[in-house]
This record gives C-alpha cells, sequence and structure tokens, in this order.
C-alpha cells in the first residue's frame, strides 16, 4: 500500500475492549452479564494466571494449590452463576450465554480451569433439563455456595457417560454400566444396584455426587437412563485412577468405579411402572441430546478464547524480538521488529480474523439456545395438553407443522411490499413454527461450532505458537500459548469427537426448513454488501450459493459406478460439504458482529474517537475471512462435484476427441478449430497417436451453472489481499499495554 493510500485509512487506536465487545455480542442492555465477566476475569487472571505462572500444570494430581480455585470460583459467583434464583443463583432465564462468557473469560487464560468449572454445570444438566421438580431443586440448590453463616458444605457434582470401551467416544449409545433391581418390596420404591466404571471423568477428586449413563441389566427395567450417585450411598464409591493428562491439568480427571445401591428414585427425570417393570422417563440417550443440543456451544467458545487471547503476546514478541541488539528507539528495527515483514503480520491477521469468526459463530449460537430454550418448553407444554407423548408421537405432530413453517419462511423471503403481513403475522405468533424454524437452525449451528471452533481452532493455535519462535514451547511464554496449543487438542474432541459433529450436521443441514433460511441469508448478504461493501459480503455470498447448488447436486447425484453420492455412509461426501458449511457460518457471523458494531457503536459515547479506526479494521478482518471461507468452500465443491466423474481415455473417450481426418473436414466451416484442438492436445491420428496425458480433457455438459458460479466467486475475491495489507498496516501500528494483564 502506497504512503498517500495508506494515510486515509483510519487506524486501529488500540486493541478492542469491553466496550466493542459488549456491542458485538450484544450484551450492551445486560448489566447482569457484564458484572459477571468482570468477577470471572478477576478469577482468571489472578489466581488462575498466577498458579499457571507457578508450575500447577506441571501435574496432573490434584492439589490444595488446585483446589483452593475452587473457592475462588464460589467467591466469584462462578459457581452460582448456572442457578436460577428460586434455588439461590443470580441470573433469570436461560443461562446459555452467561455459561459460555464465563468459560470465555477463564479459557482466556488456562482452558483447564474452565473445564473445572463447567462439569459442575455439565452434572447438573441433566437434572436441570429432564431432572423431576424434587431433584431440581434438591441438586441445584444443594450446589450454591453456602451463604455466610449458614451450616452447610456446597456440593459438586461429576457427569459420567464415558467408559472403558473401545470407540465408546464416537458411540454414546454403547454402555457396560449397568442397573438392576437389587430389591422390590410391595409397597415400598425399588432399590437399584447400579455398576459403572467411567474414564476421563472432570471433578472426581471432589464430586459428592455422579450423574451416570447406565444401561439396563434387569427384564424389569425397560431401558437406559441416567441415575444419581452419592458418595454416601451404600456400596463402592471409588474415585479410581488419576488420568495422567497433558493438558488441562488445573481440572480433576479420574477413571472412578462405582456399585452401588440406590433408590429408584434417583433415575433421571423419574419412572413409571408398568405391569411390574420400571420404566424411565428418558432414556439415557434423551437426557444426552438435551444436555448436549447446548453445552458443545461453550466448549467451542473455549478454543476462541486461545485464538483471541493469542493476539497481544504476538504482537508484544514480535515488535520486541531485536530490541536490545542493533538499532535504538525510534529505528524500525527496534518499534516493529518482525512487523516489519509482511509474512508476520499476515499470519497474526489470519491467527485474528479466525478468531474473531470462531467467537461470533460461538455467541450467536449461544444466543440462538436462550431464545430457542423457552420456545422447547412452550412446545413440551403444548404436547402435554394435547397428550403428545413420546419422541415419535411428537415427531408426526410437528411433521404437520413443517408445512406452516415453510409457508413462514417463504413470507419473509419476499420483499416486505409483496409479503402476506396478515399471514406472516399469524404464523409469526404459532408457538409451534417459532420451535420448529429454531430448531432447524439450533441444530445446524450447535456442531458447527463445535467442529470449526475447536477443529480449526487447534490448528491455528499452532500457528500462533509458530510466531513466538522458541518462546512459544516454553513454560515462561506470554500468554502460555504452548499450554494453549495443547490443550485445543483436547477440546477438539470433547462432548463427541469431529466425526460425531460432522455426522449431525451432515443430517441437520439438508434440512429444507433450514436451507430456507440460507436462501434467505445470500439475498441479505447481497444487500449488505452495499451497505458494507469492504466486508467480503458478495464472496461470501457467492460461495453460499456454490455451495447450496453443490449440495443440491450431490442429493441427486450417483458416480461413475452408479452409486448415490450423497447418503449416510458416503462420508467422503457429506463430511467435506459439513466442513465448507461451517467456514460459511463463522464467516456469516462475524459479518452480522461487525455490521452491529457499525450500527450501534455511535450510540457509544465512550468509541467516539477509536471507532473508524475499529470498524476499518474489523471489516478488513471480515473480507480476509470471508476470502478465506470462499476459498475452501470452492476447493471442497470443485473436488465433490468432479471428484466422481471418471476422467476419459483414450481407449474409452474418444469421442470426446477429434480425428485428424475430422478436423480437416471442419475447418471450412469453423476456420481455426484444428489449431486449438491440437493445441489442446484433443486430436487423434488415424494410427492413434495422440498428445503424451491421461485422457481426453473432461467435457463440462450439465455443470454450466457450476461453471458460472464458480466464475462469480473468483471475481468476487476483488479486494481482499488489499484488505490483508490494511489489516496488517493496523497491526504494525496499534497501541498494545505496557505489560500483559497476567499473570499478577
Amino acid at each position: 500500500m502506497s504512503d498517500a493510500a495508506a494515510s486515509q485509512v483510519p487506524l486501529l487506536q488500540a486493541l478492542p475492549g469491553d466496550e466493542v465487545r459488549q456491542i458485538m455480542w450484544r450484551l450492551s442492555d445486560r448489566f447482569d452479564l457484564q458484572m459477571m465477566i468482570q468477577a470471572t476475569r478477576a478469577v482468571a487472571r489472578g489466581p488462575v494466571a498466577r498458579l499457571v505462572a507457578q508450575g500447577g500444570r506441571n501435574s496432573h494430581l490434584w492439589t490444595d494449590a488446585k483446589n483452593d480455585l475452587l473457592a475462588a470460583f464460589d467467591a466469584a459467583g462462578i459457581t452460582s452463576g448456572f442457578m436460577d434464583p428460586e434455588h439461590g443463583g443470580y441470573l433469570s432465564g436461560p443461562k446459555n450465554l452467561a455459561a459460555a462468557l464465563m468459560a470465555f473469560e477463564l479459557s482466556w487464560v488456562d482452558g483447564g480451569s474452565a473445564t473445572a468449572s463447567l462439569a459442575g454445570n455439565l452434572a447438573l444438566s441433566p437434572i436441570h433439563e429432564r431432572g423431576t421438580p424434587e431433584q431440581r431443586d434438591h441438586y441445584m440448590s444443594a450446589c450454591v455456595p453456602p451463604a455466610a453463616g449458614e451450616p452447610r458444605q456446597v456440593q459438586r457434582g461429576a457427569f459420567c457417560l464415558t467408559e472403558p470401551l473401545p470407540f465408546v467416544g464416537v458411540d454414546t449409545g454403547v454402555l457396560s454400566g449397568k442397573v438392576r433391581v437389587a430389591q422390590w418390596r410391595d409397597g415400598e420404591e425399588p432399590l437399584l444396584q447400579v455398576e459403572k466404571r467411567g474414564r476421563f471423568i472432570t471433578n472426581m477428586d471432589y464430586a459428592n455426587f455422579v450423574v451416570a449413563a447406565v444401561d439396563t441389566g434387569d427384564p424389569r427395567i425397560k431401558s437406559s437412563c441416567m441415575i444419581i450417585l452419592e458418595e454416601t450411598d451404600p456400596g463402592t464409591f471409588d474415585r479410581g485412577a488419576p488420568t495422567q493428562k497433558l493438558v488441562h491439568q488445573l481440572s480433576s480427571t479420574r477413571d472412578p468405579i462405582f456399585n452401588l445401591q440406590v433408590p429408584a428414585s434417583r433415575i433421571v427425570g423419574g419412572y413409571t411402572i408398568e405391569n411390574g417393570v420400571i420404566v424411565p422417563t428418558y432414556s439415557h440417550g434423551q437426557v444426552i441430546e438435551a444436555v448436549f443440543h447446548r453445552t458443545r456451544v461453550t466448549v467451542a467458545l473455549m478454543t476462541s478464547a486461545k485464538l483471541l487471547s493469542a493476539i497481544e503476546p504476538v504482537i508484544r514478541y514480535q515488535r520486541g524480538r531485536f530490541r536490545g541488539g542493533e538499532g535504538g528507539p525510534g529505528s524500525p528495527r527496534y518499534d516493529l521488529g518482525l512487523q516489519m515483514k509482511e509474512d508476520a503480520l499476515h499470519r497474526l491477521v489470519d491467527i485474528w480474523a479466525m478468531g474473531e469468526a470462531s467467537a461470533s459463530l460461538g455467541f450467536a449460537a449461544a444466543r440462538l439456545f436462550d431464545e430457542f430454550d423457552p420456545q422447547e418448553r412452550e412446545k413440551d407444554r403444548i404436547f402435554a395438553e394435547r397428550s403428545v407423548r413420546g419422541g415419535r408421537a411428537q415427531l408426526r405432530a410437528l411433521r404437520e407443522v413443517n408445512t406452516a413453517a415453510l409457508e413462514y419462511l417463504g413470507q419473509l423471503a419476499r420483499p416486505e411490499a409483496e409479503r402476506d403481513t396478515a399471514r406472516t403475522a399469524e404464523l409469526a405468533a404459532d408457538p409451534l413454527v417459532a420451535y420448529l424454524v429454531s430448531d432447524s437452525l439450533a441444530n445446524v449451528l450447535c456442531p458447527a461450532c463445535k467442529l470449526w471452533n475447536t477443529g480449526n481452532g487447534a490448528t491455528m493455535m499452532r500457528e500462533a505458537v509458530s510466531l513466538m519462535g522458541g518462546y512459544g514451547i516454553t513454560e515462561d511464554c506470554p500468554g502460555f500459548l504452548g499450554q494453549k496449543w495443547m490443550d485445543a487438542q483436547l477440546e477438539a474432541t470433547y462432548e463427541g469427537p469431529e466425526a460425531v459433529q460432522r455426522r449431525q450436521l451432515s443430517v441437520t443441514m439438508t434440512n429444507e426448513l433450514f436451507l430456507a433460511q440460507f436462501r434467505r441469508w445470500i439475498a441479505e448478504l447481497r444487500a449488505l454488501g452495499g451497505e458494507l461493501p469492504g466486508t467480503g459480503a458478495c464472496s461470501l455470498a457467492s460461495a453460499m450459493e456454490l455451495w447450496l447448488w453443490t449440495l443440491r447436486y450431490l442429493l441427486d447425484a450417483v458416480d461413475a459406478e452408479g452409486r448415490k453420492l450423497y447418503r449416510d455412509q458416503r462420508q467422503g461426501v457429506t463430511f467435506p460439504m459439513a466442513d465448507a458449511l461451517c467456514w460459511l457460518l463463522a464467516s456469516r457471523y462475524q459479518i452480522l458482529d461487525t455490521l452491529e458494531l457499525v450500527r450501534r457503536g455511535p450510540d457509544n459515547p465512550a468509541l467516539a474517537e477509536a471507532l473508524p479506526g475499529l470498524t476499518r479494521f474489523f471489516a478488513d478482518l471480515c473480507h480476509v475471512q470471508a476470502a478465506r471461507a470462499a476459498g475452501e468452500v470452492g476447493r471442497i465443491c470443485a473436488e465433490l462435484a468432479f471428484g466422481y466423474l471418471r476422467h476419459p481415455d483414450w481407449d474409452t473417450g474418444t469421442g470426446c476427441c477429434y480425428a485428424d481426418d475430422d478436423l480437416d473436414g471442419m475447418e471450412g466451416v469453423m476456420p481455426g478449430i484444428a489449431a486449438v484442438a491440437t493445441a489442446m492436445g484433443e486430436s487423434v491420428g488415424e494410427d492413434g497417436g495422440h498428445a503424451d496425458k491421461a485422457g481426453p480433457c473432461v467435457r463440462f455438459g450439465g455443470y454450466e451453472t457450476y461453471q458460472r458460479l464458480r466464475a462469480r466467486l473468483d471475481g468476487c475475491l476483488a479486494g481482499a489481499r488489499l484488505a490483508k495489507d490494511r489489516a496488517a498496516l493496523a497491526l504494525a501500528q496499534v497501541t498494545i499495554p505496557e505489560a500483559l494483564d497476567y499473570p499478577q
């Protein structure tokens, strides 16, 4: 960029602070969340950071110093942040965004500390989502820290799903843990015998109760279930051997063994008795579905925090790299260090852009679930009134509403002047329509952010570490980047490895309700490209059109052997399309967050001077990320659209070529065709001679739309590298604090 052009670009004055994040992540009117963030941050950058700096991660054992963090969590309100006010908490309503923000703040410093906090919430989630009123009241209240002078100890829980079995992390339906009837006297509650061996169970050093998944081992119990085990129950409550982790050492992880007798009232959600058989209200799979439907989002944001927390340490390292050698203050070598080189800046721009995109995707999903939770509860209430019970019955009932939901989305897709206003309002007021629309989106965003944030985030954390040189893999690396890189590898496997997320996406992303919303997003991005032309919105819209065309093609196409391409077991097709969709989603929500800053930033007087530089920089990051997303989508779509065609060879594919004699005859009608065909190696001589290549070039009959979309996408990338240059210039000039604010 020329000096004259650079002087016209608004400068990024400082790293974005809370005022910016509150606008982008929609927290400006949530004073309760703002205070919660400050309290959590004080713990993360105080006790947690000091413990890491003092070598607390050097042992996988649970120590007294680590145990002291629990008291810090209690005092800061982190422990009770998950509870409802009636149980002693302080936040009303759904807690998805609140939990995500707490995990984000803790993971900014150390992922293990976030896991220790979240594991308690995970243990309570089955009870909160599917427990009986009595179970919720008892356990939620017990896990709130006692008030001053209150004569009780806070209770802490653990969630025990995984077992020491092959592939158990992939198939949560495989359980070796069993529940049997130990004693059942007439007129009395059944007493159950529960046997369970856990693997990689968090919080086990100090858990007072465990919510365990077990299968039925008795014909008098109909199905699997989740059941609550307490340390005082008769039998064996063995906390097990510590897991020798390389990561997340600030959380407690063990392999426990349980063999306990518990009353049947501990079955999560309760039970009924039918013909002498105990019928749990929910199987363990139904409970897990309700829990993991939400909690994956929080884990996804743990990796986002790592990426964004790496920016300041890398800038600091790059600028100070050569200080102490040749050149004094005021010289480029002293002031800029490695940032004199474009490569160092461009790579850091990529890290920041991906960090922003992953945070935008994760927080959008968290906000969606805060909206979705009451819709789901209203759906359950309606079905209870109508006596619609059981998963299959509910699915049948919802299919009848599906047409109305599609009609509603169709109305929204029309220009406002062409909508049937009365009908749109009527459909919008139907709670089942609202539920279906949100559900179709939630079923995509949840696995998408877990897959993309942690998988690509772990890869990008490696890039951040590499920008620190050898310093990146030392214990005293500023920002603990080496530890964060290793922690990210574990987060990619939490709550189901990547194959599980891709499997769910391959099913949910073909839902017509989701695709109807997806098509509307394309039109919205086109319009947004006119309002904010520097964000790459048009590039993203073109990439979304290409993805949509490819999906439609794959749903109907067959390969060269006549086998259907898009089907459950064809994961070489379905999984890459899921990956491509994740890139699109992350970039879209990043652009929407930047749009929010552009529209609402002027309302905050504290941002008046800095806002032009902030909006320009965030728009450039959007453009960089949109170009990267477009490139990934283009690559994947090209491989899938053409990769399953058989390449013609000279023996069977000569119909695609021209014989030399034919070319001579055609030359009089189409002058120059012989020269073109010969130059491209598309001619075959009388003796069968041909160009030295695999076979005739592939013809593209039926792919005209694809070629048009791909050409449009490539053209839409214009300006993306200029945006990267501007962002790099901003990084070289932005002011950073004198010192990192942790450890303290």
